[in-house]
Protein backbone atom coordinates (compact mmCIF):
# COMPACT_ATOMS: atom_id res chain seq x y z
CA UNK A 1 0.00 0.00 0.00
CA UNK A 2 1.17 3.19 -0.44
CA UNK A 3 2.97 5.89 1.61
CA UNK A 4 0.11 7.78 3.39
CA UNK A 5 -0.12 10.35 5.85
CA UNK A 6 -2.11 9.60 9.12
CA UNK A 7 -3.29 11.71 12.90
CA UNK A 8 -0.90 12.61 15.27
CA UNK A 9 -0.97 10.93 18.71
CA UNK A 10 -4.32 11.95 20.78
CA UNK A 11 -1.99 14.47 23.28
CA UNK A 12 -1.12 16.34 19.79
CA UNK A 13 -4.74 16.68 19.01
CA UNK A 14 -5.95 20.12 19.26
CA UNK A 15 -9.25 20.51 21.06
CA UNK A 16 -12.54 20.30 18.80
CA UNK A 17 -14.20 23.65 18.13
CA UNK A 18 -18.06 23.46 19.41
CA UNK A 19 -19.24 24.13 16.16
CA UNK A 20 -18.26 23.12 12.55
CA UNK A 21 -17.41 26.68 11.73
CA UNK A 22 -15.19 27.92 15.10
CA UNK A 23 -11.77 27.25 14.80
CA UNK A 24 -8.89 25.31 16.11
CA UNK A 25 -5.20 25.06 15.68
CA UNK A 26 -5.30 22.13 13.57
CA UNK A 27 -3.81 18.46 14.70
CA UNK A 28 -0.42 17.33 13.05
CA UNK A 29 -0.91 13.92 11.43
CA UNK A 30 1.49 10.89 12.07
CA UNK A 31 2.10 9.00 8.75
CA UNK A 32 2.78 5.68 10.64
CA UNK A 33 -0.04 5.86 12.71
CA UNK A 34 -2.18 6.51 9.87
CA UNK A 35 -0.98 3.52 7.74
CA UNK A 36 -2.48 1.08 10.83
CA UNK A 37 -5.35 2.91 10.99
CA UNK A 38 -6.22 2.49 7.00
CA UNK A 39 -5.00 -1.54 7.50
CA UNK A 40 -6.93 -2.20 10.51
CA UNK A 41 -10.16 -0.58 9.33
CA UNK A 42 -10.06 -2.13 6.06
CA UNK A 43 -9.21 -5.41 7.08
CA UNK A 44 -12.42 -5.52 8.66
CA UNK A 45 -14.24 -5.08 5.72
CA UNK A 46 -12.14 -7.65 3.50
CA UNK A 47 -13.24 -9.84 6.06
CA UNK A 48 -16.97 -8.97 5.78
CA UNK A 49 -16.74 -9.04 2.46
CA UNK A 50 -14.67 -12.41 2.51
CA UNK A 51 -17.77 -14.49 4.42
CA UNK A 52 -19.82 -12.53 1.69
CA UNK A 53 -18.37 -14.22 -1.02
CA UNK A 54 -17.84 -17.76 0.62
CA UNK A 55 -21.36 -18.01 1.19
CA UNK A 56 -22.79 -16.78 -2.02
CA UNK A 57 -20.72 -19.07 -3.48
CA UNK A 58 -20.97 -21.83 -1.32
CA UNK A 59 -24.79 -21.32 -1.41
CA UNK A 60 -26.21 -24.83 -3.23
CA UNK A 61 -23.93 -26.35 -0.91
CA UNK A 62 -24.83 -24.99 2.31
CA UNK A 63 -28.47 -25.97 1.29
CA UNK A 64 -27.01 -29.41 1.21
CA UNK A 65 -25.77 -29.37 4.26
CA UNK A 66 -28.17 -27.85 6.74
CA UNK A 67 -31.59 -28.01 5.36
CA UNK A 68 -33.79 -31.20 4.71
CA UNK A 69 -33.33 -32.82 1.34
CA UNK A 70 -35.75 -32.59 -1.31
CA UNK A 71 -36.67 -29.95 -3.35
CA UNK A 72 -33.42 -28.48 -4.58
CA UNK A 73 -34.77 -24.76 -4.71
CA UNK A 74 -36.48 -24.89 -1.37
CA UNK A 75 -32.75 -25.68 0.51
CA UNK A 76 -31.10 -22.90 -2.14
CA UNK A 77 -34.14 -20.81 -1.05
CA UNK A 78 -33.48 -21.19 2.71
CA UNK A 79 -29.46 -20.88 2.54
CA UNK A 80 -30.35 -17.21 1.02
CA UNK A 81 -33.18 -16.84 3.74
CA UNK A 82 -30.11 -17.13 6.41
CA UNK A 83 -28.50 -15.32 4.10
CA UNK A 84 -30.98 -12.32 4.08
CA UNK A 85 -31.44 -12.44 7.87
CA UNK A 86 -28.04 -10.65 8.30
CA UNK A 87 -29.13 -7.83 6.05
CA UNK A 88 -32.71 -7.36 8.36
CA UNK A 89 -30.51 -7.04 11.39
CA UNK A 90 -28.08 -4.74 10.24
CA UNK A 91 -29.89 -1.57 11.12
CA UNK A 92 -30.43 -2.95 14.19
CA UNK A 93 -26.84 -3.33 15.17
CA UNK A 94 -25.98 0.26 13.55
CA UNK A 95 -28.23 2.00 16.32
CA UNK A 96 -26.59 0.09 19.16
CA UNK A 97 -22.87 0.46 17.80
CA UNK A 98 -23.25 3.66 16.35
CA UNK A 99 -24.08 5.97 19.36
CA UNK A 100 -21.95 3.14 21.08
CA UNK A 101 -18.77 4.50 19.45
CA UNK A 102 -19.82 8.43 19.65
CA UNK A 103 -19.95 7.56 23.57
CA UNK A 104 -16.91 5.06 24.44
CA UNK A 105 -14.89 5.64 21.44
CA UNK A 106 -14.32 4.26 17.88
CA UNK A 107 -11.44 2.00 18.36
CA UNK A 108 -13.41 -0.18 21.44
CA UNK A 109 -16.38 -0.44 19.15
CA UNK A 110 -14.61 -1.57 16.74
CA UNK A 111 -12.63 -4.10 18.49
CA UNK A 112 -15.98 -5.79 19.18
CA UNK A 113 -17.30 -5.64 16.21
CA UNK A 114 -13.96 -7.80 14.84
CA UNK A 115 -14.47 -10.01 17.51
CA UNK A 116 -18.09 -10.40 16.70
CA UNK A 117 -17.42 -11.14 12.66
CA UNK A 118 -14.71 -13.52 13.27
CA UNK A 119 -16.79 -15.31 15.65
CA UNK A 120 -20.49 -15.53 14.40
CA UNK A 121 -18.01 -16.65 10.86
CA UNK A 122 -15.52 -19.33 12.06
CA UNK A 123 -18.93 -20.77 14.40
CA UNK A 124 -20.30 -21.24 10.82
CA UNK A 125 -17.39 -23.85 9.70
CA UNK A 126 -18.08 -25.58 13.44
CA UNK A 127 -21.81 -26.11 12.94
CA UNK A 128 -22.42 -29.70 12.53
CA UNK A 129 -24.93 -30.44 9.40
CA UNK A 130 -28.55 -31.05 9.72
CA UNK A 131 -27.82 -35.14 8.75
CA UNK A 132 -25.90 -34.99 12.21
CA UNK A 133 -27.89 -32.82 14.82
CA UNK A 134 -31.37 -32.39 12.72
CA UNK A 135 -33.37 -28.91 13.25
CA UNK A 136 -30.63 -27.63 15.14
CA UNK A 137 -27.78 -26.84 12.24
CA UNK A 138 -30.36 -24.31 10.45
CA UNK A 139 -31.13 -22.71 13.51
CA UNK A 140 -27.48 -22.42 14.58
CA UNK A 141 -26.74 -21.13 11.22
CA UNK A 142 -29.44 -18.22 11.36
CA UNK A 143 -28.10 -17.67 14.92
CA UNK A 144 -24.40 -17.40 13.56
CA UNK A 145 -25.75 -14.92 10.60
CA UNK A 146 -27.44 -12.96 12.91
CA UNK A 147 -24.37 -12.47 15.04
CA UNK A 148 -22.18 -11.39 11.27
CA UNK A 149 -25.13 -8.98 10.61
CA UNK A 150 -25.71 -7.45 13.90
CA UNK A 151 -21.86 -6.72 14.47
CA UNK A 152 -21.20 -5.64 10.48
CA UNK A 153 -23.96 -2.89 11.49
CA UNK A 154 -21.46 -1.30 13.36
CA UNK A 155 -18.39 -1.89 10.88
CA UNK A 156 -18.69 -0.22 7.73
CA UNK A 157 -19.82 3.17 9.35
CA UNK A 158 -16.64 2.82 11.66
CA UNK A 159 -14.12 2.32 9.82
CA UNK A 160 -14.69 4.83 7.35
CA UNK A 161 -15.49 7.24 10.37
CA UNK A 162 -12.14 6.00 11.68
CA UNK A 163 -10.44 6.25 8.21
CA UNK A 164 -11.59 10.14 7.87
CA UNK A 165 -10.68 11.07 11.56
CA UNK A 166 -7.31 9.96 11.33
CA UNK A 167 -6.50 11.13 7.61
CA UNK A 168 -5.06 14.73 6.81
CA UNK A 169 -8.02 16.85 5.16
CA UNK A 170 -6.11 16.83 1.48
CA UNK A 171 -5.14 12.87 1.49
CA UNK A 172 -8.95 11.81 3.00
CA UNK A 173 -10.22 10.57 -0.65
CA UNK A 174 -7.24 8.69 -0.91
CA UNK A 175 -7.35 6.70 2.39
CA UNK A 176 -10.23 6.60 2.40
CA UNK A 177 -10.41 4.28 -1.09
CA UNK A 178 -8.00 1.67 0.61
CA UNK A 179 -11.61 0.80 2.66
CA UNK A 180 -13.43 0.15 -0.07
CA UNK A 181 -10.05 -1.76 -1.87
CA UNK A 182 -10.18 -4.13 0.97
CA UNK A 183 -13.60 -4.50 0.43
CA UNK A 184 -12.65 -5.84 -2.93
CA UNK A 185 -9.67 -8.02 -1.93
CA UNK A 186 -12.46 -9.82 0.48
CA UNK A 187 -14.36 -10.76 -2.20
CA UNK A 188 -12.06 -11.80 -4.64
CA UNK A 189 -9.74 -14.17 -1.70
CA UNK A 190 -13.02 -15.91 -0.80
CA UNK A 191 -14.90 -16.10 -4.54
CA UNK A 192 -11.76 -16.96 -5.53
CA UNK A 193 -10.62 -20.01 -2.26
CA UNK A 194 -14.32 -21.53 -3.16
CA UNK A 195 -13.68 -21.51 -6.95
CA UNK A 196 -10.11 -23.10 -6.55
CA UNK A 197 -11.80 -25.56 -4.13
CA UNK A 198 -14.43 -26.52 -6.31
CA UNK A 199 -11.95 -27.52 -9.19
CA UNK A 200 -9.59 -29.82 -6.75
CA UNK A 201 -12.45 -31.55 -4.99
CA UNK A 202 -15.06 -33.83 -5.60
CA UNK A 203 -18.47 -32.44 -4.82
CA UNK A 204 -18.83 -35.46 -2.15
CA UNK A 205 -15.09 -33.88 -0.29
CA UNK A 206 -16.31 -30.03 -0.75
CA UNK A 207 -20.13 -31.51 0.50
CA UNK A 208 -18.46 -33.46 3.37
CA UNK A 209 -15.89 -31.03 4.98
CA UNK A 210 -14.34 -29.17 2.14
CA UNK A 211 -17.20 -26.27 2.28
CA UNK A 212 -16.13 -25.66 6.16
CA UNK A 213 -12.49 -24.49 5.25
CA UNK A 214 -13.10 -20.62 4.04
CA UNK A 215 -15.42 -20.36 7.64
CA UNK A 216 -12.39 -21.87 9.50
CA UNK A 217 -10.16 -19.19 7.90
CA UNK A 218 -12.06 -16.29 9.68
CA UNK A 219 -10.46 -17.38 13.18
CA UNK A 220 -6.98 -16.14 12.32
CA UNK A 221 -8.07 -13.39 9.93
CA UNK A 222 -10.25 -11.85 12.85
CA UNK A 223 -6.92 -12.64 15.55
CA UNK A 224 -5.07 -10.85 12.70
CA UNK A 225 -7.20 -7.48 12.69
CA UNK A 226 -7.83 -7.53 16.03
CA UNK A 227 -4.79 -7.36 16.70
CA UNK A 228 -4.16 -4.31 14.29
CA UNK A 229 -7.09 -2.46 15.74
CA UNK A 230 -5.82 -2.98 19.49
CA UNK A 231 -2.68 -0.94 18.47
CA UNK A 232 -4.45 1.71 17.99
CA UNK A 233 -5.00 4.68 19.51
CA UNK A 234 -8.19 6.80 19.45
CA UNK A 235 -9.08 9.24 16.83
CA UNK A 236 -7.69 12.96 17.16
CA UNK A 237 -11.42 13.85 16.72
CA UNK A 238 -12.81 12.17 18.97
CA UNK A 239 -10.40 11.99 21.74
CA UNK A 240 -11.01 16.05 21.23
CA UNK A 241 -14.46 15.55 21.31
CA UNK A 242 -13.95 13.55 24.51
CA UNK A 243 -11.51 16.44 26.50
CA UNK A 244 -14.05 19.03 25.43
CA UNK A 245 -17.03 16.95 27.09
CA UNK A 246 -14.72 16.56 30.55
CA UNK A 247 -14.48 20.18 30.06
CA UNK A 248 -18.33 21.36 29.44
CA UNK A 249 -20.57 19.46 31.42
CA UNK A 250 -23.82 20.07 28.88
CA UNK A 251 -21.13 18.15 26.30
CA UNK A 252 -21.92 14.65 28.63
CA UNK A 253 -25.57 14.42 27.99
CA UNK A 254 -25.74 11.23 26.05
CA UNK A 255 -27.53 11.83 22.63
CA UNK A 256 -30.56 9.47 22.70
CA UNK A 257 -31.80 8.18 19.03
CA UNK A 258 -34.74 10.06 18.97
CA UNK A 259 -32.85 13.52 19.19
CA UNK A 260 -29.77 12.53 16.88
CA UNK A 261 -32.34 11.89 14.24
CA UNK A 262 -34.42 15.17 14.37
CA UNK A 263 -31.09 17.23 14.70
CA UNK A 264 -29.09 15.04 11.58
CA UNK A 265 -32.37 14.44 9.67
CA UNK A 266 -31.26 16.46 6.08
CA UNK A 267 -27.81 14.49 6.29
CA UNK A 268 -29.80 11.37 6.99
CA UNK A 269 -31.71 11.70 3.70
CA UNK A 270 -28.84 12.58 1.69
CA UNK A 271 -26.83 9.45 3.27
CA UNK A 272 -29.60 7.59 2.59
CA UNK A 273 -30.04 8.43 -1.05
CA UNK A 274 -25.74 8.69 -1.42
CA UNK A 275 -25.78 4.86 0.05
CA UNK A 276 -28.90 3.70 -2.25
CA UNK A 277 -26.96 4.34 -5.91
CA UNK A 278 -23.28 3.49 -4.31
CA UNK A 279 -25.19 0.00 -3.11
CA UNK A 280 -27.58 -1.05 -5.50
CA UNK A 281 -25.31 -0.79 -8.23
CA UNK A 282 -22.79 -2.48 -6.30
CA UNK A 283 -24.91 -5.41 -5.56
CA UNK A 284 -26.14 -5.19 -9.20
CA UNK A 285 -23.13 -5.80 -10.57
CA UNK A 286 -21.54 -7.98 -7.86
CA UNK A 287 -24.26 -10.25 -6.77
CA UNK A 288 -27.24 -10.33 -9.35
CA UNK A 289 -25.15 -10.22 -12.90
CA UNK A 290 -23.77 -13.64 -12.47
CA UNK A 291 -27.19 -14.89 -11.97
CA UNK A 292 -28.33 -12.74 -14.49
CA UNK A 293 -26.06 -14.25 -16.67
CA UNK A 294 -26.68 -17.64 -15.86
CA UNK A 295 -30.47 -17.62 -15.59
CA UNK A 296 -31.10 -15.11 -18.90
CA UNK A 297 -28.63 -15.75 -21.05
CA UNK A 298 -28.14 -19.47 -20.46
CA UNK A 299 -24.55 -18.47 -19.78
CA UNK A 300 -21.93 -21.09 -18.18
CA UNK A 301 -22.36 -20.25 -14.68
CA UNK A 302 -18.53 -20.63 -14.17
CA UNK A 303 -17.58 -18.28 -16.87
CA UNK A 304 -20.20 -15.55 -15.26
CA UNK A 305 -18.36 -16.01 -11.96
CA UNK A 306 -15.00 -15.28 -13.64
CA UNK A 307 -16.47 -12.59 -15.68
CA UNK A 308 -17.39 -10.50 -11.96
CA UNK A 309 -14.09 -11.73 -10.28
CA UNK A 310 -12.17 -9.87 -13.28
CA UNK A 311 -14.25 -6.89 -13.15
CA UNK A 312 -13.30 -6.77 -9.54
CA UNK A 313 -9.83 -6.92 -9.79
CA UNK A 314 -10.14 -3.80 -12.89
CA UNK A 315 -11.63 -2.01 -10.00
CA UNK A 316 -9.14 -2.62 -7.24
CA UNK A 317 -6.49 -1.18 -10.01
CA UNK A 318 -8.71 1.94 -10.03
CA UNK A 319 -10.10 2.48 -6.34
CA UNK A 320 -6.89 4.76 -5.28
CA UNK A 321 -6.11 6.79 -8.58
CA UNK A 322 -9.65 7.83 -8.18
CA UNK A 323 -9.72 7.98 -4.14
CA UNK A 324 -6.47 10.62 -4.71
CA UNK A 325 -8.66 11.97 -7.71
CA UNK A 326 -11.39 13.14 -5.66
CA UNK A 327 -8.89 14.86 -3.17
CA UNK A 328 -7.86 16.83 -6.24
CA UNK A 329 -11.10 17.41 -8.06
CA UNK A 330 -13.35 17.18 -5.08
CA UNK A 331 -16.44 14.25 -3.73
CA UNK A 332 -18.98 16.03 -5.79
CA UNK A 333 -17.88 16.29 -9.72
CA UNK A 334 -16.33 12.49 -9.13
CA UNK A 335 -19.68 11.05 -7.93
CA UNK A 336 -21.88 13.24 -10.13
CA UNK A 337 -20.32 11.60 -13.08
CA UNK A 338 -20.74 8.23 -11.85
CA UNK A 339 -24.44 8.99 -11.17
CA UNK A 340 -24.51 10.07 -14.94
CA UNK A 341 -22.49 7.08 -16.33
CA UNK A 342 -25.11 4.80 -14.81
CA UNK A 343 -27.74 7.32 -16.15
CA UNK A 344 -26.37 7.25 -19.74
CA UNK A 345 -25.06 4.02 -20.14
CA UNK A 346 -26.72 1.41 -18.15
CA UNK A 347 -29.02 0.57 -21.24
CA UNK A 348 -25.95 0.28 -23.44
CA UNK A 349 -23.60 -1.74 -21.06
CA UNK A 350 -26.31 -4.31 -20.92
CA UNK A 351 -27.05 -4.16 -24.52
CA UNK A 352 -23.49 -4.93 -25.03
CA UNK A 353 -24.08 -7.68 -22.27
CA UNK A 354 -26.60 -8.90 -23.71
CA UNK A 355 -24.92 -9.66 -26.95
CA UNK A 356 -23.60 -13.04 -25.32
CA UNK A 357 -19.85 -13.09 -26.33
CA UNK A 358 -17.03 -12.88 -24.52
CA UNK A 359 -15.66 -9.82 -24.92
CA UNK A 360 -19.51 -7.68 -25.48
CA UNK A 361 -19.97 -9.13 -22.02
CA UNK A 362 -16.62 -7.59 -20.49
CA UNK A 363 -17.21 -4.93 -22.09
CA UNK A 364 -20.56 -3.89 -20.44
CA UNK A 365 -19.21 -5.30 -17.18
CA UNK A 366 -16.32 -3.59 -17.58
CA UNK A 367 -17.96 0.07 -17.73
CA UNK A 368 -19.84 -0.66 -15.13
CA UNK A 369 -17.52 -2.03 -12.54
CA UNK A 370 -15.30 1.46 -13.63
CA UNK A 371 -18.29 3.68 -13.08
CA UNK A 372 -18.73 1.78 -9.69
CA UNK A 373 -15.70 2.71 -8.74
CA UNK A 374 -16.79 6.29 -9.05
CA UNK A 375 -18.49 5.51 -6.00
CA UNK A 376 -16.23 2.83 -3.97
CA UNK A 377 -13.48 5.62 -4.06
CA UNK A 378 -15.61 8.51 -2.92
CA UNK A 379 -18.10 7.27 -0.28
CA UNK A 380 -15.93 6.44 2.30
CA UNK A 381 -14.49 9.79 2.48
CA UNK A 382 -17.80 11.99 1.83
CA UNK A 383 -20.04 10.11 3.95
CA UNK A 384 -18.34 10.68 7.16
CA UNK A 385 -17.99 14.36 6.17
CA UNK A 386 -22.30 14.61 6.29
CA UNK A 387 -22.21 14.77 10.55
CA UNK A 388 -20.29 16.67 13.35
CA UNK A 389 -17.77 14.57 15.35
CA UNK A 390 -20.10 14.08 18.41
CA UNK A 391 -23.02 11.97 16.04
CA UNK A 392 -20.71 10.94 13.23
CA UNK A 393 -20.48 7.22 14.26
CA UNK A 394 -23.93 6.97 14.87
CA UNK A 395 -25.61 9.25 12.32
CA UNK A 396 -23.52 7.56 9.92
CA UNK A 397 -24.38 3.76 11.05
CA UNK A 398 -28.02 4.83 10.80
CA UNK A 399 -28.11 5.81 7.16
CA UNK A 400 -26.01 3.52 6.02
CA UNK A 401 -27.31 0.43 7.47
CA UNK A 402 -30.87 1.38 6.67
CA UNK A 403 -30.08 2.33 3.01
CA UNK A 404 -28.39 -1.05 2.40
CA UNK A 405 -31.15 -3.33 3.68
CA UNK A 406 -33.87 -1.42 2.46
CA UNK A 407 -32.76 -0.70 -1.31
CA UNK A 408 -29.31 -2.61 -1.64
CA UNK A 409 -29.30 -6.00 -0.33
CA UNK A 410 -32.85 -6.12 -2.13
CA UNK A 411 -31.55 -5.44 -5.34
CA UNK A 412 -31.57 -8.96 -6.47
CA UNK A 413 -34.46 -10.11 -5.25
CA UNK A 414 -36.54 -7.07 -6.63
CA UNK A 415 -35.06 -7.11 -9.96
CA UNK A 416 -35.65 -10.92 -10.19
CA UNK A 417 -39.56 -10.05 -9.35
CA UNK A 418 -39.76 -7.19 -11.61
CA UNK A 419 -38.42 -9.47 -14.83
CA UNK A 420 -40.99 -11.95 -14.08
CA UNK A 421 -44.15 -9.22 -13.52
CA UNK A 422 -43.06 -7.15 -16.57
CA UNK A 423 -41.25 -9.54 -18.95
CA UNK A 424 -38.49 -7.11 -19.52
CA UNK A 425 -34.97 -8.51 -19.68
CA UNK A 426 -33.81 -4.81 -19.77
CA UNK A 427 -34.83 -4.34 -16.29
CA UNK A 428 -31.57 -3.82 -14.22
CA UNK A 429 -30.71 -0.64 -16.15
CA UNK A 430 -33.72 0.26 -15.39
CA UNK A 431 -33.37 0.08 -12.01
CA UNK A 432 -29.59 1.31 -12.13
CA UNK A 433 -30.71 4.51 -13.80
CA UNK A 434 -33.62 4.59 -11.31
CA UNK A 435 -31.14 4.55 -8.49
CA UNK A 436 -28.77 7.00 -10.88
CA UNK A 437 -31.15 9.72 -10.80
CA UNK A 438 -31.31 9.76 -6.90
CA UNK A 439 -28.03 10.13 -6.34
CA UNK A 440 -27.65 12.95 -8.84
CA UNK A 441 -30.60 14.54 -6.31
CA UNK A 442 -28.36 13.57 -3.22
CA UNK A 443 -24.76 14.97 -4.60
CA UNK A 444 -26.55 18.00 -5.74
CA UNK A 445 -27.41 18.88 -2.33
CA UNK A 446 -24.87 17.57 -0.43
CA UNK A 447 -21.50 20.26 0.26
CA UNK A 448 -18.07 19.86 -0.98
CA UNK A 449 -15.93 17.76 1.59
CA UNK A 450 -12.75 17.77 -0.35
CA UNK A 451 -9.81 19.69 1.17
CA UNK A 452 -11.67 20.90 4.08
CA UNK A 453 -11.71 19.69 8.34
CA UNK A 454 -14.53 17.54 9.12
CA UNK A 455 -17.45 19.02 10.44
CA UNK A 456 -16.68 19.81 14.20
CA UNK A 457 -13.43 18.92 13.95
CA UNK A 458 -9.70 20.81 13.92
CA UNK A 459 -7.97 20.65 10.49
CA UNK A 460 -5.85 18.03 10.05
CA UNK A 461 -2.19 18.45 8.31
CA UNK A 462 0.15 16.12 7.09
CA UNK A 463 3.21 16.01 9.69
Amino acid sequence: MPTAAPIAPRSQAAPSPAEPGATADPTVTDPALVRRAVKAAALGNAMEWFDFGVYSYLAVTLGKVFFPSGNPTAQLLSTFGAFAAAFLIRPVGGMVFGPLGDRVGRQKVLALTMIMMAAGTLAIGLIPSYAAIGVWAPVLLLVARLVQGFSTGGEYAGAATFIAEYAPDKKRGFLGSWLEFGTLAGYIGGAGLVTLMTALLSADDLQSWGWRVPFLIAGPMGLIGLYLRMRLEETPAFAAQLERAHADERSRTKVRLRDLVASQWRALLLCVGLVLVFNVTDYMLLSYMPTYLTKELAYDETHGLLVVLAVMALMMCAQPFLGALTDRVGRRPVIAAGCAGFFLLSVPALLLIREGSLWAIGLGMGALGLLLVCFTASMPAALPALFPTHVRYGSLSIGFNVSVSVFGGTTPLVVTALIGATGDVMMPAYYMMAAAVVGGFAVWRMAESAGRALPGSPAAVEG
